[in-house]
């Protein structure tokens, strides 16, 4: 993995010649081999070799130098808690103090409370406390994700000094490209990009040169609403302030980007009907232990369907034809609440419908479920007549297409946005639980006008 990527021969010799290197103990080759490597490329090297070959780089590898692979690799919850068990303890607080604050702390809250304990206890004091005060905030708020390495300048300072406070400041902070300016209070009053601050006179006041409308976020605030507008503002970072507008931290794009990924891995788990996706299950067992529990409430539901379907047993024993076509208007009915659900479910994620109001939304879907419906049912009952020469089993199996179709997009858009407003996650309405529950519906209306017109039939 040194050297030029677009040659795949090179890679894979390097990659060998750095095993090669740990496998003979060759500290000097292995070092001056692997440090060259794009930091991205370090962590999947280090990912892919086994245990005992790892247990070899944490000797060769400063703590400080680990971190930074720590930083930059996606790791897996149950793969933290193996890397870690390698390292002796001393080592990896060591290496956790050189972390970035936020880094840390989001490797810190998948351990268990004693081992997060012990590493604090063995790290230095000043790390320590900084990482003490980000475990305390609430999972999935800005707290948690924010980071306390940033710049900082008093707003009465001028651009002299502030630039000395940066030079000083900016080996430790995750980014240097927004300066923020805090009044004798500590309070947010403003904030300097760089490029304002090296093009300023050196004899200006901050407070002159300052954009004093600072779009900031609460402690507090949800995640994925910050990220919602570090999106819409196209921010590189934004500031973290409590209640009185003290400036607590600042949340940068790396990290946003994150959480859209395990917001995005969340909602799809949801939508999927299975209880998390955010990591690869590697056996059969953490598989089936995620997806039973939906697979078996879909299964009770299926029950109800099936003993519906018994309850019209003597409807179907006149007509066993109509049996045939049960999964037809099922599927297509399930497959019409799925769209909606979709749909629905992007919108309120996207906030696209808080600009209109939920009642025409359902009016659209409305309409769209009557159009579609109608389509499908001409459509349908041409093919019956086709394949059975039977037009009046034709308009029976159309019209419950019709009406299953309607009554699926009106259930696959109003389930979400009720759920919405009754303050729960509307990707809990997976596609899975919707197209289940179409699934009796529509079920009910065939069967249902089937009996009706049976003497017809």
């Amino acid at each position: 993995m040194v050297g030029k990527i677009d040659n795949e021969e090179e890679i894979i010799y390097d990659e060998e010649q750095l095993i090669e290197a740990l496998e003979n103990k060759d500290i000097e080759s292995f070092r001056s081999g692997f440090l060259v490597l794009h930091p991205y490329d370090r962590a999947t090297f280090y990912k892919k070799v086994d245990s005992e070959l790892r247990k070899i780089i944490y000797y060769y590898l400063s703590p400080k130098e680990l971190a930074e692979i720590f930083e930059l690799s996606e790791i897996d919850d149950e793969d933290y808690k193996k890397f870690l068990s390698e390292m002796d303890t001393t080592y990896a607080a060591d290496m956790f103090s050189h972390m970035f604050v936020d880094n840390a702390v989001d490797v810190l809250n998948e351990l268990d409370k004693a081992q997060v304990v012990s590493y604090l206890t063995l790290m230095n004091q000043e790390a320590a406390n900084e990482i003490k005060a980000l475990l305390h905030y609430e999972e999935y708020t800005a707290g948690s994700i924010m980071t306390t390495e940033y710049v900082v300048i008093p707003q009465n300072s001028t651009v002299r000094s502030a630039m000395t406070i940066l030079r000083n400041a900016a080996p430790d902070a995750e980014t240097i490209y927004y300066i923020f300016v805090v009044d004798e209070s500590e309070k947010l009053t403003g904030v300097v990009s760089l490029r304002d601050l090296i093009i300023a006179h050196e004899d200006t006041f901050i407070h002159t040169i300052m954009n004093d409308r600072v779009v900031s976020v609460l402690v507090s605030e949800d995640q994925e609403d910050v990220a919602r507008m570090i999106k819409d503002y196209n921010f590189l970072a934004v500031p973290v302030v409590d209640f009185q507008q003290h400036l607590l931290g600042i949340i940068t794009v790396d990290d946003i980007l994150d959480v859209l990924e395990e917001e995005a891995s969340d909602d799809y788990s949801k939508l999927a009907a299975v209880s998390d996706m955010s990591t690869f299950d590697k056996n059969s067992l953490s598989a089936a232990k995620k997806r039973l529990p939906w697979l078996l409430i879909l299964l009770v539901l299926g029950m109800l369907t099936a003993n519906l379907i018994g309850a019209f047993e003597a409807t179907i024993e006149k007509v066993a034809l109509l049996a045939a076509f049960i999964p037809l208007i099922a599927g297509t009915a399930g497959n019409s609440g799925t769209q909606a659900l979709a749909v629905a479910v992007r919108g309120i994620a996207t906030r696209d419908i808080e600009d209109e109001s939920k009642f025409k939304l359902l009016l659209r879907e409305a309409g769209t479920g009557l159009m579609t419906g109608f389509v499908c049912a001409i459509f349908v009952v041409g093919l019956v007549y086709i394949w059975k020469q039977e037009f009046l089993l034709g308009l029976l199996v159309g019209a419950a297409i019709f009406v299953s179709i309607f009554v699926a997009t009106i259930s696959g858009s109003f389930i979400p946005l009720f759920m919405h407003k009754m303050k729960v996650d509307p990707a809990v309405a997976s596609g899975p639980f919707i197209t289940t529950l179409n699934d009796l519906l529509s079920t009910l209306i065939y069967l249902g006008l089937a009996t009706a017109f049976i003497a017809d039939l």
